[in-house]
């Protein structure tokens, strides 16, 4: 019986080539996608779960508390972890510091600028699982002059895993290293990577292992199978209050401490870590937007199915007859939908390895199809069983239930309920694409006018140089006046942070004020101003003119002049004091004009600008023309200097890209995706109005014999369809509103929803529908209407 079952189910999808075609692309595209999205969200939660110990480790993070709620840091000096240790003994096992940074390696006469690199605690690779291919996890890095490669690093320094094993690098020109270790590369999945790992015992003389304030590492701690976890968190405020109390009181901060799971490092969001992080409103759009799209294809299928029961009536009434029972019936179409779904996913697999490389790219990620093929199985095996029977049931049930006598005579109607029930499914259809178009095109809207947004400052042109190594230090310091003489250099200027990059908060003491106030801060030299091309408001520029501006004077901006309830010319000649870093009172000379030195994602807020020695990046702004010819100049002097680091550069006006890629990829997701929603509907539109005309050949006949023109008769088809998409615009509409206020409440400066994006987006799925529609309407119009009334 399921023999004959497939036979006839085969043969209904060969002789129906339109609808099976129909059908059979939207559900394999609406497959397709739900796998992506599937394969993306299997990514995200596979991260750190390699590590074998990972339900008992966490990582310490630092509380500072902020205007009221607790802002989360992940760094913490080096004390925090022997103290953890000794005032925790029986409750935590291990508690590890890593460290980032950058390195000059040098190789058999051959240097590389690393980027990836980890100074870390002994224990590393007892606590994590990231498995060594030669060397002893246990004994890698107990002694200083020790190092770990992974296998592509050994690879790249000797040819071979074999060969490194033993030999000697040199670190920054200074460390000689013998190489212990050689682990397998840093899986995809992990939110640690490195290219090299070095003992930290090298570096316990920094201030930053020494000193309690000054922080700088990730502190990991894994506890021991009997701690509570509950009763350590209780006790550390103790141990802070122990340990850092004084300095709380002194500099007025409040600190706490809590405890983050492995599992949860990846989605922790704002924690400032400079690692690899993800979103969970990410992938639960992304698991929305696969749901929604499953149900568009679905509603295809059912609505298809449905419509082509008065093909079938004398098939369904001949086989009563002979005596096939309801329950028959019903699973020979749930077969049909199943053996359909089947062959769908099949479709879907293909589509999905062609897509990958551009989904990959697309996300910043490394997929592979073959990474989770048992789970890939039992998905499209749960997509198989819910959509074939799902999308197979009403169909199913409302074919088997017909009267067989009525079906014989070809007298079969599905009656106005099941009309109605196939035009509310046309409107969840088009609702659903309408509600992704609208989110995409807010989405753009939003990126289009944070992208030409004016920010106060001028960031065309600019070069973007990280100061990671003394090399590019020096040059920037040493050779400045040569790069200012430079025909093709207008500006060059040090400082700790460029726009949209990391701000420290700090707290000062001020001048008429009894508490002590919070505020940005920026150290930079006396060509800040200039460089960026910051409007002076108030007082003046740092000069070198005035020998105390170096270590006495700052900078505000208007937004830190008006917190402090200061116009910017009452605030020239206030005093202000760093409780943290400056003992010194340093007197307010000048205000500038506010500009966005944060994400557009924030406010304003008050901003120092101090001349100090604290400095991490270079800006050298090209003057207007040939850009290419400034760089090649900046770099030929560079290469004079004859370092021993390369030298590195991106252009500010680059940092949209890195402040919203998360942004960007949804909105070219969400585009797509939309596309692909209208297309499916479509498709089931096409197929509905298909039907439609074949069933109303006889009454076009009979309207073009009595006069009416092709105008007329495609309106007669395409109405009804069209109060369906009104409809849906209706419904999608409030819906789409609410859905992207919210989105838009992430940004403290956002464009408004405006009417006309919801009537440009209802005036686009009204043409796309009647586009589709008009197809088979100006065909059946057109049709001679002899040939249709010849059987009359």
């Amino acid at each position: 019986m399921v023999r004959n079952y497939l036979k006839i189910a085969w043969r209904n999808l060969i002789h129906n080539k339109v609808f099976s075609l129909i059908n059979l692309l939207g559900l394999s595209i609406g497959i397709a996608v739900c796998l992506l999205i599937f394969l993306f969200i299997m990514n995200e939660y596979s991260v750190d779960q390699f590590h074998r110990n990972r339900s008992s480790i966490y990582r310490v993070m630092r509380n500072i508390e902020e205007n009221g709620k607790a802002v989360p840091v992940a760094y913490l000096s080096g004390p925090y972890a022997p103290a953890l240790l000794n005032d925790f003994k029986g409750q935590i096992r291990r508690a590890t510091r890593v460290g980032q940074m950058n390195a000059l390696v040098t190789s058999q006469n051959k240097s590389f600028h690393e980027r990836n690199v980890l100074k870390a605690d002994a224990d590393f690779f007892e606590l994590f699982s990231f498995p060594l291919i030669k060397g002893d996890a246990v004994t890698a890095l107990t002694n200083p002059g020790s190092v770990v490669l992974t296998e592509s690093t050994a690879r790249k320094y000797f040819g071979s895993v074999d060969q490194a094993f033993g030999q000697l690098i040199k670190l920054d020109k200074t460390l000689p290293l013998k190489v212990t270790g050689v682990a397998q590369d840093v899986p995809a999945n992990s939110h640690l990577s490195f290219d090299l790992v070095v003992p930290l015992a090298n570096y316990k003389t920094q201030s930053n292992m020494t000193q309690w304030i000054n922080n700088a590492y990730f502190t990991y701690v894994q506890l021991a199978p009997s701690a509570s976890l509950a009763q350590i968190e209780r006790n550390l405020p103790g141990f802070m209050q122990k340990y850092m109390g004084p300095v709380m009181k002194q500099f007025g901060y409040r600190f706490s401490l809590s405890l983050t799971p492995l599992d949860d490092i990846y989605f922790e969001q704002g924690s400032f870590d400079n690692l690899k992080h993800g979103d969970k409103k990410v992938v639960y759009l992304f698991l929305s937007i696969a749901i929604l799209i499953l149900m568009v294809a679905c509603i295809n299928f059912m609505n298809l199915s449905t419509v082509r029961a008065m093909e079938r009536s004398r098939e369904i009434g001949v086989r009563k007859v002979l005596g096939a029972v309801k329950l028959h019936l019903v699973w020979q179409f749930i077969g049909e939908s199943v053996l359909l779904t089947t062959i769908s996913c099949v479709l879907a697999v293909g589509l999905v390895a062609l897509a990958l490389p551009a989904y990959s790219q697309l996300l910043g990620q490394s997929i592979q199809l073959t990474a989770y093929a048992l789970p890939i199985t039992l998905f499209l095996f749960g997509i198989i069983v819910v959509t074939g029977f799902l999308a197979g049931s009403y169909p199913a049930f409302v074919l088997a239930a017909f009267s067989p006598i009525q079906a014989l005579k070809g007298k079969l109607r599905l009656g106005r309920g099941s009309t109605s029930f196939r035009q509310v499914l046309v409107v969840i259809q088009f609702s659903i694409s309408i509600v992704l178009m609208l989110g995409m095109a807010i989405v753009t809207r939003q990126l289009h006018y944070l992208k030409h947004k004016e920010l106060g400052y001028n960031s065309a042109q600019t070069m973007v140089i990280p100061i990671d190594n003394e090399d590019v230090y020096n040059f920037l310091i040493q050779r400045k006046g040569d790069l200012l003489g430079q025909s093709r250099v207008s500006a060059v200027s040090l400082m700790s942070g460029e726009p949209g990059g990391y701000f420290d908060a700090q707290m000062f003491d001020v001048e008429g004020h009894d508490e002590r106030w919070r505020g940005r801060t920026e150290f930079v030299d006396f060509d800040y101003v200039k460089t960026l091309g910051l409007k002076l408001i108030a007082g003046r520029d740092f000069s070198p003119a005035f020998a105390s501006d170096s270590t006495q004077s700052v900078l505000l901006n208007r937004t830190a002049a008006a917190k402090l309830g200061w116009t910017p010319q009452q605030a020239v000649g206030k005093w202000l004091k760093n409780t943290v870093s400056d003992s010194t009172r340093r007197t307010v000379v000048g205000v500038v004009e506010d500009f966005n030195f944060l994400s557009l994602r924030e406010h304003i807020e008050p901003l120092v600008i101090a001349p100090d020695d604290d400095q991490r990046v270079g800006l050298i702004r090209l003057k207007p023309g040939d850009v290419q010819a400034g760089v090649e100049a900046v770099t030929a002097l560079y290469a004079k200097t004859k370092p021993a680091y390369p030298f590195e550069y991106r252009f500010l006006d680059e940092k949209f890209d890195q402040l919203y890629q998360a942004d960007l990829r949804q909105q070219t997701i969400l585009g797509v995706f939309a596309g692909l929603a209208i297309f499916i509907a479509c498709l089931g539109l096409f197929g509905l109005a298909s039907f439609l005309a074949r069933q109303r050949t006889k009454e076009i006949g009979v309207r073009k014999v009595l006069g009416a023109s092709v105008v007329s008769v495609v309106a007669l088809l395409s109405k009804d369809f069209l109060k369906l998409v009104l409809v849906a615009i209706v419904i999608a509409s409030p819906l789409a509103y609410y859905g992207m206020e919210s989105w838009l409440q992430n940004f403290a400066y956002r464009v408004e929803v405006s009417w006309w994006v919801f009537a440009l987006a209802g005036l686009v799925a009204i043409g796309v529908a009647l586009l589709t529609i008009s197809v088979q309407s100006v065909r059946a119009a057109l049709a001679n209407p002899v040939k249709s009334l010849r059987s009359e």
